[in-house]
């Protein structure tokens, strides 16, 4: 079986890599194929990789593919069976404009939510719908899994296009592993209530075995639970939830404005991060992924995306919290929405499974946000700084209209060299 990794150069990808290891026995990968722009970066992940697989005496044949023409992308990706995207358009640099620009109109900083999270989409939308069309006209029978952020509007964009998708994030199973180890018990005892948009969850249910003990968690471990979610234990009391971390932004955005003001960028942090794993990536006696990967983020990716592709393939028909349409799931969102919610993972694709009614305090946020997501979907299918303004004019964390007159043309400026239509 072929997989295909898009933006396999990552540092990201050990992690990946040390799962397909671990994970033979459900996911018999017999050709990984690394497929990245960057050759310098594909030569020592790809070493790495080779000696990872090797050690774990696993037997996949590792290819990695500079994507230097349009015609390596198709060779990439032709009779896979999974090609998992984790691409970044624009890099970090792109990234740390991300997590400025906005500061100066007073707003969050951020890559994925807010303007940040809007100018990243309409960089990405455009390329991850190129890639899928290739694949399409190769691997017509593929399944693309979506780790690429804002993972719910390009997941839309597959969709919406026809494509084979499941959008993938580690957020779900990142509190499925905390609350397991806060109960001293395996992971796959613990199932979670978990619902709304992606970076916007909450977990409203934890089970162990069945029987709910969410009341349990927060009584006796709500300050390890709120250290994790940013947020004081006395507010998780309050919501008798457990939110994402991405809920900061919204609940505690000017404590976070002023943060980040005069603060280091996470952009440069992880491209110092980045320098110092490649140079770990270029020993050729390491051979397992180093413990300083896991300050790059990610926790646990591996294991979410290992047990999505091997359910695709198999149709094992096990419950996964991914994004996938909504199909009156929330009844407040349009049936095409993308939310993140526990579905049924079948041959056939995701579907989700009934969500108890979610609580005005979170769905009015929800419905908020889903709004914002169509029109910042439809800003980077079809372009335009009006169409651009709109978007931020209706997200939650700006709504005023100079603000949003003004980040429109600065993130446009911004991005210009990504964006053709901008030309």
């Amino acid at each position: 079986m072929k997989l295909t990794v898009i933006g396999g150069g990552s540092t990201y990808t050990p992690e990946l890599v040390d799962g397909l290891a671990r994970a033979r026995a459900v996911l018999p990968v017999s050709e990984l194929v690394l497929a990245d722009p960057d050759a310098r970066r594909l030569e020592l992940v790809g070493g790495l990789a080779r000696r990872m697989l090797a050690r774990a005496g696993h037997p996949a044949r590792v290819v990695a593919a500079e994507l230097a023409a349009p015609g390596d992308l198709d060779a990439a990706v032709a009779e896979a069976s999974i090609v998992l995207l984790q691409l970044r358009v624009g890099g970090q640099a792109a990234r740390r404009v991300d997590e400025t620009l906005p500061l100066e109109c007073g707003c969050v900083g951020q890559e994925t939510t807010g303007a940040g999270g809007l100018a990243k989409a309409l960089r990405t939308v455009p390329v991850v719908l190129d890639i899928a069309g290739r694949v399409a006209a190769r691997s017509p029978g593929a399944w693309i899994i979506d780790f690429t952020n804002p993972v719910g509007i390009v997941t839309r964009a597959l969709l919406d296009a026809g494509h084979r998708a499941v959008g993938l994030c580690n957020v779900a199973i990142g509190v499925q592993r905390r609350a397991a180890a806060l109960l001293d018990v395996p992971p796959e005892r613990i199932a979670l209530g978990h619902a709304g948009l992606n970076h916007l969850t909450w977990v409203r249910s934890v089970r162990l075995d069945g029987r709910e003990v969410l009341p349990e968690l927060l009584d006796r471990h709500v300050g390890e639970l709120a250290a994790a979610a940013g947020l004081p234990a006395a507010f998780l009391r309050t919501l008798g939830a457990v939110p994402s971390y991405y809920l900061r932004y919204y609940y505690d955005h000017d404590r976070v404005v002023a943060e980040q003001r005069g603060a280091a960028t996470r952009a440069e942090e992880v491209a110092a991060l980045e320098r110092d794993l490649l140079a770990l990536y270029a020993d050729p006696a390491l051979d397992t992924k180093p413990a300083r990967l896991d300050e790059r983020g990610g926790a646990f990716y591996s294991e979410a995306a290992v047990q999505l592709a091997a359910s695709l393939l198999a149709g094992r028909g096990d419950a996964q919290v991914v994004n996938v349409r909504n199909r009156g799931t929330l009844p407040f969102l349009d049936d095409r929405a993308v939310i993140e919610a526990p579905a049924r993972i079948t041959a056939s694709g995701a579907v989700p499974l009934p969500v108890p009614p979610v609580e005005p305090l979170y769905a009015g946020l929800i419905a908020h946000v889903a709004a914002y997501e169509e029109l910042a979907l439809d800003a980077a299918l079809r372009g335009g700084v009006g169409r651009v303004a709109a978007a931020l004019l209706a997200h939650p964390l700006i709504g005023q209209r100079d603000t949003a007159d003004r980040l429109a043309r600065d993130l446009v400026a911004a991005n210009r060299a990504h964006l053709p239509w901008a030309a």
